[in-house]
């Protein structure tokens, strides 16, 4: 990688833009990087990494802080441009970060966002790449082959991290080889391993777990058996390695005792069987003779009430008899009845109705009141066709009153648009005058904002111009005052120097000495020394004058400077107040802002005229086309008024003829339907009373006739043997259960074996139940203890079946975590097998640390004049320590080895900046072998002497060989002198600025 060109604009402590050639600094092979502090020197390295990376190095992109430059004007970007050539490539990085700039319209800030852009040069020109953040990111990094953390440490040589890292202890040496080899995927493996161990013995645990909770299972599966009382459960925990024997043997010891359990039960319930079965047949006869004696008594019983019931059975039969043939003669009955409450209902329907019909037809017949219903339904027609004329009449007086009250609207409403149209002319005149007024104050406010803002700006011309003179009067009078001090100062120096100088034999003759010639005549004899008169002035009483004298002088030089500013100031701010004063100026500007707030404010109301007059205008137009068609429908209406006259006269003179003596046409339908109800009802019960007469009189035949059928001599006989239904039923039941209980009775004395069983004792199946229920008691123990030993067999069985499954899967959890476990405890350096203790990452690491103490010793002994070599050491550590990762210094002198941290300030450089360009070459060539062509080595250099500088430019030199160009960054006065290509950084008051020095050539 080789650096060609960078750029920066308002960046850091650069407010204009500064453009670096490396191509030409790089020419002599090492050039200076200077200036004095807080100019900027840090910041070109900050540009360099901001351009390849998005961002500066670590420890300077602190929280809060901004890359932008304070002193750069607010419409200046920030911007930085790298030209370089990597891998074969030569690109241009251009990158602004995110940033506030002035809004375009109106005041205050935006913020822009983030800018990067990537070309490549071709040999047709520069291509644009990619302007995407995360693609150029990645690009860069790829080409480099490191990241920022490694180009920061191989490129930037900070030499305070490396004299830092040679006097640190392994754990800090570890984070920064980490971070420059990323040895995270040494440190993942670690991990990767510890997880695993984890959680396989997160798995043992759990399969033990399982095999103890089937082991629990089976403990409650076995219950209280006697053999396992003297064999208790295991007591292992989750991980015990003798958890699966003992759990083992102890499900085989508990499946033989529930075996055991299960074979006495059997034995114990085959006894008990055959006890239960004699009880339950004594039982059995006991209560079968117990019955058939019960029945005997039972038989007797029943056959002395049947005896006792005889009469009554008679009386029965009898009734039954006269109801069956009362039966036959109950339909004509009912018959007879319906017809006589039927004829009594219409009869008095019949009186109802004739009473409600007019004198007139009280005694008509039904043919008479059907011709009177016919005539009447012929009125009602012609009434109902004259209904819908006088319905038309009244539509014809509700369209007529609409049409009267229309025509008022109608008059009312041209009324109104006359007297407007009357009055337009005058309307449209004002409305333009104020359109017009509104117009001319419009250009007024303009022409009057053109003066205006000429006229503020003299008038703050103006009060500036005041008040810089206020000002330049107050430091001419403080000028007068320090001409004043420093001419006395200068004369009081010029007095002590004078009497100094008569005194000056006295301070001669102090720095004689006996013996020693003087350094005026050159005598070894003293004889007659001057002694210091009283008063007299040394020469730091002198000193001190002078000191005094130079302070007034730089309190004047400054004051007169300060003054020409302000008269310099005072001039321009006059210059543009011109010749008018601050009152004249104050007054014009009053003046003319009251005009411009008055002629505004009466040119904001020209929309609204405008809108005034065009509403105006619409409305007139609107109005003269409704005059219009208010004519035409005023001409229809009232020729519609005059058809509707002719309707109505027609339709009034035929209701006349149709309504007569009643009000209304609706009115004479109603009466007319109110008279064809009443003579219909009456024409109608008229006929149901006919009807019902004739039925009734055919009723009582028939009735007569049944009766005599049926045996009865009289119809009132017949209707007192007809009984109800249920009354029926209940005597026929009576019967029947008499004839019934008869007929048991005669099956019952022919059995044999009741009789037999009245001759024996008394039976008592009260004593043979109990026998057999205390036999089936003893039956359902021994049955349930059988099932009980039963399943506790089976659950055992299939508990310890599930058991073997749990502790078969177990095995190779088992295996796989000591597997993990000795992998696990070999990288994190706590396995016997790791001998020095020793991590992954650190034995990797330690390696590293090897092959950069061997590149870093070929510098360093150079560099010390052969007498230092970097040594790796991988000792044990003490305690809880790192170990491989040491770092020791052997020195030729004295054949000894000893720790980095006893070399001394110029030692510790020599080897801290081996090191660093040890650390250079190897992580160049862990990254693929990447030249890295430009390097910057920051400060360090105060602390050799001549001698040691010589050398360590020698070696620097050296890197020419590899076609290298270091960049050397130190305040060393001496370095200006031997480096003659030069980078100085030049601190100024409104921002640094950079300047070019190759050979004597300063640009």
């Amino acid at each position: 990688m080789r650096l060609h060109r960078l750029e920066v604009t308002a960046f850091g402590p650069f407010a204009e833009p500064q453009r670096i050639d490396f191509d030409a600094l790089s020419g002599a092979g090492i050039f200076l990087l200077h200036g004095p502090t807080g100019a900027g020197k840090t910041s070109v390295l900050d540009a360099v990494c901001y351009a390849l990376y998005g961002s500066v190095p670590g420890s300077r992109q602190a929280p809060g802080t901004t890359l932008r430059s304070d002193h750069a004007a607010p419409g200046t970007p920030t911007e930085v441009t790298l030209e370089l050539t990597v891998g074969g490539r030569r690109l241009e990085i251009t990158r602004r970060p995110e940033q506030d700039r002035p809004k375009k319209r109106g005041s205050g800030t935006t913020k822009d966002k983030a800018q990067s852009l990537l070309r490549e040069h071709t040999g047709e020109g520069w291509t644009g790449l990619s302007k995407s953040h995360q693609e150029i990111g990645e690009e860069i990094e790829q080409l480099l082959g490191m990241s920022r953390e490694q180009f920061c440490q191989v490129v930037l040589l900070p030499q305070g991290e490396f004299a830092q890292f040679l006097r640190a202890g392994a754990e800090a040496r570890g984070r920064l080889l980490g971070r420059l080899f990323d040895t995270r995927r040494f440190a993942a493996v670690e991990t990767l391993l510890a997880e695993r161990r984890r959680a396989a013995e997160a798995k043992v645990r759990a399969g033990d777990e399982k095999v103890l909770a089937a082991a629990q299972r089976l403990a409650q599966a076995a219950g209280d058996c006697a053999d396992l009382r003297a064999w208790p459960l295991p007591a292992h925990q989750p991980g015990d390695p003798g958890l699966a024997g003992a759990v083992r043997a102890w499900a085989a010891v508990a499946r033989c005792s529930a075996r055991e359990r299960l074979t006495v039960a059997e034995y114990t319930l085959a006894a008990v069987e055959g006890r239960h079965h004699a009880a339950r047949r004594a039982a059995e006869e006991a209560r079968e003779l117990d019955r058939l004696q019960r029945r005997h008594a039972e038989t007797d019983r029943r056959a002395a009430l049947l005896r006792a019931a005889g009469p009554e059975r008679e009386r029965v039969r009898d009734l039954l008899d006269r109801a069956r043939r009362g039966a036959l003669v109950a339909p004509a009955l009912e018959l007879r009845g319906a017809a006589g409450a039927a004829h009594l209902t219409a009869a008095h329907a019949e009186g109802l109705a004739r009473a409600a019909l007019p004198p007139a037809l009280a005694e008509a017949g039904t043919e008479q009141l059907a011709a009177v219903e016919q005539r009447l339904r012929e009125d009602l027609g012609a009434a109902g066709a004259a209904q819908r004329a006088e319905q038309r009449s009244a539509e014809i007086g509700r369209e007529r009153a609409t049409l009267e009250r229309e025509s008022r609207d109608a008059e009312e409403q041209h009324q109104e648009s006359a007297e407007w149209l009357a009055r337009w002319e005058a309307t449209r005149g004002a409305l333009q005058e104020r359109v017009d007024a509104a117009q001319q104050a419009a250009t007024l406010a303009e022409q009057l904002a053109g003066r205006l803002e000429p006229a503020r700006m003299q008038l703050t011309a103006a009060r500036r111009r005041d008040a810089l003179a206020a000002d330049a009067e107050a430091v001419r009078g403080e000028l007068v005052s320090v001409r004043e001090e420093s001419s006395a100062a200068r004369e009081r120096w010029l007095e002590l120097k004078e009497a100094r100088l008569r005194g000056i034999a006295a301070e001669l003759a102090a720095a004689l000495t006996t013996g020693e010639p003087c350094a005026v005549c050159g005598s070894a004899e003293h004889p007659a020394p001057a002694r210091p008169a009283p008063g007299h002035v040394d020469r730091a009483a002198e000193d001190a004058a002078h000191a005094r004298f130079e302070e007034a002088e730089e309190r004047r030089a400054a004051v007169e400077r300060r003054l020409a500013a302000v008269r310099e100031a005072e001039s321009e701010a006059a210059s543009a107040a011109g010749a008018s004063g601050t009152a004249e100026l104050l007054a014009l500007t009053a003046d003319l802002s009251s005009r411009h707030a008055a002629a505004h404010a009466d040119a904001a109301g020209l929309h609204t005229a405008r809108e005034r007059l065009a509403r105006a205008e619409r409305e007139h137009e609107a109005r003269s086309a409704d005059r219009l068609d208010a004519e035409r429908r005023a001409a229809a209406r009232a020729s519609r008024r005059e058809a509707l006259d002719r309707e109505q006269a027609s339709l009034e003179a035929e209701l006349v003829l149709v309504r007569g003596d009643s009000p209304s046409v609706a009115a004479r339908a109603r009466t007319l339907e109110d008279r064809i109800r009443m003579v219909t009802g009456a024409a109608a019960s008229l006929r149901r009373a006919e009807i019902t007469a004739a039925r009734l009189k055919e009723a009582d035949d028939q009735l007569a006739d049944a009766a005599f059928k049926a045996g009865f001599d009289t119809v009132e006989a017949a209707a007192d043997a007809v009984l109800p239904e249920y009354e029926r039923t209940a005597l026929q039941r009576r019967a029947d259960a008499w004839q019934a209980e008869e007929a048991m009775l005669a099956e019952r004395a022919a059995e044999g074996d009741t009789a037999g069983a009245a001759a024996l004792p008394p039976a008592d199946p009260h004593t043979a139940e109990a026998a057999e229920e205390r036999a089936a008691a003893r039956l359902r123990s021994a049955a349930s203890a059988v099932d009980a030993a039963r399943v506790r067999c089976a659950e055992l069985d299939r508990l310890s079946r599930r058991a073997e499954q749990e502790l078969r899967a177990l095995g190779p959890l088992r295996e796989a975590y000591e597997r993990v476990a000795r992998l696990a405890g070999l990288t994190a350096g706590t396995s016997a097998d790791n001998e020095r203790k020793m991590r992954l990452e650190a034995y990797v690491l330690a390696a590293r640390l090897e092959q950069v103490a061997a590149a870093a010793t070929v510098r360093l002994l150079r560099m010390s004049g052969g007498r230092y070599t970097l040594v790796h050491s991988d000792a044990r550590a003490s305690g809880r320590g790192r170990s491989g990762l040491g770092l020791h210094v052997v020195d030729a002198w004295t054949g000894s080895e000893r720790d980095t941290a006893t070399l001394s300030g110029g030692e510790t450089f020599f080897a801290s900046l081996a090191l660093a360009l040890g650390l250079a070459d190897v992580v160049t060539d862990e990254a693929g072998g990447m030249r890295l062509d430009t390097l910057f080595i920051d400060e360090g250099f105060g602390s050799l002497d001549d001698q040691a500088l010589d050398e360590v430019l020698d070696v620097l030199d050296s890197l020419r060989e590899r076609d290298r160009s270091v960049g050397i960054v130190s305040h060393v006065g001496d370095l200006r002198t031997r480096v003659q290509a030069q980078l100085e950084i030049v601190k100024q008051r409104g921002g640094s600025v950079v300047r070019h020095r190759t050979a004597g050539v300063t640009d």
